[in-house]
């Protein structure tokens, strides 16, 4: 299993070893003792929760306060996706930017988003599946949304026309969120997870 830091402080790809042969695959998907030997955290699983979306959903950009904030294991056990992770912590030195993988069921890579990270995907394939493993357990009062196609974040989503849910299409653009004061702080953010940078 390789792990490894996106450009984004606090989000990792964790690529693992599959064995495939004529009688099919297996790999190793959750390695937490890996994880915190490389993130300096140990990622405790509170909930899990699966999605399926149709070719060209767009979900997200989700996040939760901070504290305590919702770090999430996310990988695509079905279908692919193109899986965006995006920095809404204020004052982080790459607040606003954002960086895109793709998840699918043959390489069966995943990614580990710290708190306060913003996390969004678009559906490539019909019934797309996500499995979500998270280190809080879901708190509506606690939940935000960004939107998706802001221009100012600039996702080249690869659809022509992404489709959201209601809540979703209705979410702040990333300014108005950050005037509101819904943003998480990459102080707190950092606080909260106990890093202070990649492989800390």
């Amino acid at each position: 299993m390789e792990i490894r830091p996106l450009a984004l402080e606090g989000a990792w790809e964790i690529v693992p070893e599959v064995h495939a042969d004529e009688r099919g695959a297996f790999l190793e998907c959750f390695r937490p003792d890996l994880l915190a030997e490389v993130t300096g955290r140990r990622f405790e699983v509170l909930q899990g929760s699966m999605s399926t979306s149709a070719r060209g959903v767009v979900r997200g950009i989700h996040f939760a306060d901070v504290p305590p904030g919702q770090a999430k294991f996310v990988t695509c056990v079905r279908g692919a996706v193109f899986d965006v992770v995006v920095d809404l912590r204020t004052g982080s030195p790459t607040f606003g930017r954002r960086q895109a993988v793709r998840l699918d069921d043959t390489r069966r890579t995943a990614l580990l988003i710290e708190e306060g990270l913003g996390h969004a995907f678009c559906a490539l394939t019909d019934d797309a599946q996500m499995l979500y493993l998270c280190s809080e357990t879901y708190a509506p009062q606690r939940e935000h949304v960004v939107q998706a196609l802001d221009p100012q974040l600039g996702i080249p989503w690869p659809v022509a026309a992404p489709a959201q849910s209601p809540r979703d299409a209705a979410a702040p653009h990333l300014a108005d969120a950050l005037a509101k004061g819904l943003l998480p702080s990459y102080e707190a953010a950092r606080k909260h997870s106990g890093n202070s940078g990649h492989g800390v």
